[in-house]
């Protein structure tokens, strides 16, 4: 019984140390990032977020250094990935928030609105993303998106095989009393095709997305050169906090 109570404080402890360990790299991230070196802070993040995974500073962050670079389907992608871990409503809030420019920059309103809203329910007294939902509310409206044609397609087609088949059936119908009336002709005749249309074949395929192979490139040479600084260096209370920026921050 006493080994068992030694192990488990001795477990406590060194979850504690853990726990406490501390980010030297999330500091050095955010000064590349107030010094606009978005690529080194976007290596720098990425470091910061492999070595501590469940929080969620690192991730929000990459987010807007990949923003600051113009690559907003990218940048959402990291809002959405540090939204699985964030517990807070201010700082689901802020991702919702971000995610909401992302869409209103790809010219996407109706998640635009989706998203305004739902940071809205986070924190319904920020003006800011109230302003954001209203405006992203108007481009909607004055930019509907285009209807699904596809459905209307289908139904136009089920109209015409239905017609198609009553004719083929009457067609039937008059064959076989034109057969009863006259013996001396042939039974079967061959029928003809159809006409139904035959599946689509040969669609061209979405273009896969993904981060271009020149900025694969920069950015691995951004994550060496960071790596290397981090081994160099020793964190002496750096300043702490996520940097200040136009988008919402931590």
């Amino acid at each position: 019984m006493k080994n068992r109570i030694i192990y488990l404080l001795l477990l406590l402890l060194t979850f504690v140390a853990n726990a406490q360990k501390k980010d030297k790299v999330l500091p050095e991230a955010n000064e590349e990032y107030v010094a606009k070196n978005f690529v080194d802070a976007e290596a720098n993040y990425r470091i910061s977020h492999s070595k501590f995974p469940n929080r969620t500073v690192a991730e929000y962050n990459l987010g807007n250094s990949i923003y600051r670079q113009n690559q907003f389907s990218e940048s959402k992608f990291a809002y959405a990935n540090a939204l699985k871990n964030i517990k807070s409503r201010p700082q689901k809030h802020k991702a919702f928030h971000n995610i909401g420019n992302v869409f209103m920059k790809e010219k996407n309103y109706t998640e635009a609105v989706e998203a305004y809203k739902n940071a809205l329910r986070n924190d319904p007294t920020d003006e800011e993303t109230r302003y954001n939902y209203a405006l992203a509310k108007k481009m909607l409206k004055d930019n509907p998106p285009p209807k699904d044609d596809k459905k209307k397609d289908k139904d136009k087609n089920k109209d015409k095989d239905k017609d198609k088949d009553k004719k083929d059936d009457k067609k039937d119908q008059d064959k076989k009393d034109q057969d009863k009336k006259d013996d001396k002709k042939d039974g079967d005749k061959n029928k003809k095709d159809d006409g139904k249309p035959k599946d689509d074949q040969g669609q061209p395929k979405p273009k896969p997305g993904g981060i271009s192979k020149e900025r694969l490139e920069n950015l691995l040479d951004a994550v060496n050169n960071e790596e290397k600084k981090i081994q160099d260096k020793v964190n002496a209370n750096k300043v702490k906090g996520a940097p200040v920026k136009t988008e919402k921050d931590w």
